[in-house]
């Protein structure tokens, strides 16, 4: 069935999305994907020429000045605030670019196939794996796995989002998670490299340098590209937060481009409003 929205914005079809991203990427330019967590930031996100705005619900965390990883605590639904976001925030505002919906794949309460028909109705063009579990490890992970919340449960999601020609950009975080998303359907492998450093509520160290970086996101994409070799892979996170940085890795490896959350949303604001102020604060009285 074709497309009833195409020429219009949200939604689009799953090879809509990728047709777009491929053109990027014939452009020669690197494909930029943004968490959005307001609709002003995904106004001026849009405004500022991403590829990809994705909407999960660390978002609201972050631009209430809170850490990113209180997305993966027990603070909230983080399902129904992703759709809420989109919903009233989002979409409303975001013109052209494709919409992408955080799905917490692993939530016990939800029939995914059915979140994923309220996903697709809302107006989102695909999904991502957020809250996902390959960012957790040690003996909390190894709980998660065996009591039925398991990263595979993320993989079936994805496979069904594919069955529904919902686009999926997912995160992974080595090379067994990455083929089972290609074998599963998905469109852009990004490859997670821990939480992103700086700014006011981001990690101060790493837990990988910008050498190991460069080496993972080589070897986790090399192994992806033997299996797919069109599929996409991104970076996130750890020490890759500045345009320099994006730069620097992608003069060292193949990846493609790069998701940005906290580095382009979060600290966007705790810069310009912190610079702005001061400017205020500098005038004088005659």
């Amino acid at each position: 069935m074709p497309n009833p929205w195409t020429g219009i914005g949200n939604p689009y079809t799953k090879q809509e999305v990728n047709d777009r991203l491929k053109n990027t990427l014939g452009q020669n330019k690197a494909i930029i994907a943004a968490g959005a967590g307001t609709g002003i930031s995904a106004k001026f996100i849009e405004r500022g020429g991403a590829d990809l705005i994705i909407v999960y619900n660390s978002g609201r965390f972050r631009m209430a000045g809170h850490g990113s990883t209180a997305g993966l605590m027990a603070y909230g639904d983080a399902n129904a605030v992703a759709m809420e976001i989109g919903e009233f925030e989002v979409l409303p505002v975001v013109k052209e670019i494709p919409v992408i919906c955080g799905v917490h794949a692993t939530d016990p309460r939800r029939r995914m196939w059915h979140h994923l028909l309220k996903v697709k109705d809302m107006g989102f063009s695909g999904i991502n794996n957020f809250p996902t579990h390959c960012i957790v490890d040690g003996k909390f992970r190894s709980i998660l796995e065996e009591t039925g919340m398991e990263f595979d449960k993320e993989v079936e999601m994805v496979r069904l989002a594919t069955k529904m020609d919902l686009f999926s950009i997912v995160y992974i975080s080595n090379a067994e998670e990455a083929l089972k998303m290609v074998d599963a359907g998905a469109d852009v492998i990004v490859i997670h490299l821990g939480t992103t450093i700086g700014g006011s509520v981001g990690v101060v160290d790493a837990s990988i340098t910008m050498d190991e970086s460069i080496d993972r996101l080589n070897e986790i994409q090399q192994i992806v590209l033997d299996q797919e070799p069109s599929i996409i892979c991104l970076a996130h996170g750890g020490p890759v937060n500045t345009p320099d940085d994006v730069r620097y890795v992608m003069g060292r490896s193949k990846i493609q481009g790069f998701v940005g959350a906290s580095s382009l949303e979060r600290m966007g604001v705790e810069e310009s409003l912190t610079n702005l102020t001061k400017d205020f604060k500098s005038i004088l009285l005659d």
